[in-house]
């Protein structure tokens, strides 16, 4: 955290707390241009955001320089609109990381900013401060601050109903955050309809075996597990695990296959696929849940365990965690141990001897 300045606030000018607008007293040293009204939020917004955006913030609202040149004042706003666009993509990224890595805290002052820039760019009855609202709210909904949650979700529920054009993918992130809301306040029924136009959304988009869809099915097993209603969220959580297992098992056999240039080579290295850093924070935190509850499970199940293992395993492996993916993959193999002949696979094996060609490359010093 960087140490804060006293500030005398200039007569006739009014400045207010980044994070909740009471009157400031402080200032961050580092880009002068951010107030808070205490230690507490400095250092909340430092943690949470202010750190990887200090700099940015400086040409966004220090006082602009008065231009003679029609030309130059195009430019010059043009510039200033690109960067603010840039700090809402920044931040709303950097919001939903912390997330999905559960820390509902830090998540409130980096999608606050996401949505003050966000209304000083689009407007406020803009469909583009929808995604913030629901970040917002799921993050409110984790605090158990429901009053809250609701008031962030009414605003995009109205906002969405009032925009002919906006995207199914945006009406299933609503729908997710309904059903968040009214599972956690034990109306599950209602928890179930909204999850299901989630499913219904997102599948128009992606279908329904993408891991955009695959959060909608999590949830809704959530809901039936909290029911008690055990074949149901079975069923759905090994959906969720089989959707994920696929899509990372083939983006792991292209990496192996281009590392080890293994059969035909019909895509070049820059067009590789892969995952995005809140895609990986996703399925971390979807995947380790299902885990978790495979292996507290009364009556386990080595097959279904092994399938979330090694999704966890090759998601490690992506995220260039060898070490993780290689004692998940030591697990693995132990557990392989208990299934029938048919159920072993020769391209674990092979997955093992990469993680391993990794790990000793890692270790290698260069000459």
């Amino acid at each position: 955290m960087a140490s804060v300045n006293p500030l005398s606030n200039p007569k006739g000018v009014k400045l207010e707390c980044e994070l909740c607008h009471s009157p400031a007293y402080i200032q961050c040293p580092g880009c002068k241009v951010t107030y808070y009204c205490d230690v507490d939020h400095q250092r909340a917004d430092w943690t949470s955001i202010h750190e990887k955006i200090c700099q940015l913030l400086i040409p966004v609202r220090a006082a602009i320089p008065f231009l003679t040149s029609a030309e130059e004042r195009a430019h010059s706003a043009e510039q200033l609109l690109q960067r603010k666009k840039h700090l809402i993509d920044l931040t709303t990224k950097e919001a939903q990381r912390l997330l999905y890595e559960g820390r509902h805290v830090d998540v409130i002052p980096a999608a606050t900013h996401a949505l003050s820039f966000s209304i000083d760019v689009h407007g406020l009855t803009s469909v583009e401060l929808v995604p913030v609202y629901l970040i917002l709210a799921e993050a409110n909904i984790g605090l158990g601050n429901l009053t809250q949650a609701e008031e962030y979700l009414s605003h995009a529920y109205w906002t969405v109903l009032k925009t002919t054009d906006c995207s199914n993918l945006i009406r299933s992130k609503l729908h997710r955050n309904l059903g968040l809301l009214y599972s956690a306040k034990g109306e599950f029924e209602e928890s179930l309809r909204h999850l299901s136009n989630d499913i219904y959304y997102a599948s128009t988009v992606s279908g329904p075996s993408d891991i955009s869809t695959a959060g909608g099915y999590f949830h809704m097993a959530n809901v039936f597990f909290r029911q008690n209603k055990m074949d149901i969220a079975d069923s759905l959580y090994s959906e969720v695990t089989d959707i994920w297992h696929t899509h990372l098992n083939r983006l792991v056999d292209i990496q192996m296959r281009s590392s080890m240039r293994i059969g035909p080579v019909w895509f070049d290295d820059s067009d590789q696929e892969g995952i995005d850093e809140n895609q990986e924070a996703e399925a971390l935190q979807i995947l380790s849940a299902i885990y978790d509850i495979r292996e507290q499970a009364a009556k386990k199940e080595p097959a279904n365990i092994a399938k979330v293992l090694h999704a966890l395993a090759m998601l490690h492996y992506l995220r260039v965690d060898f070490k993780a993916a290689h004692e998940l993959g030591s697990k693995l193999l132990q557990l392989t141990q208990l299934l029938p002949e048919d159920d072993k696979s020769d391209s674990l094996k092979l997955f093992m001897e990469s993680i391993e060609r990794k790990m000793s490359a890692r270790q290698r010093p260069f000459p």
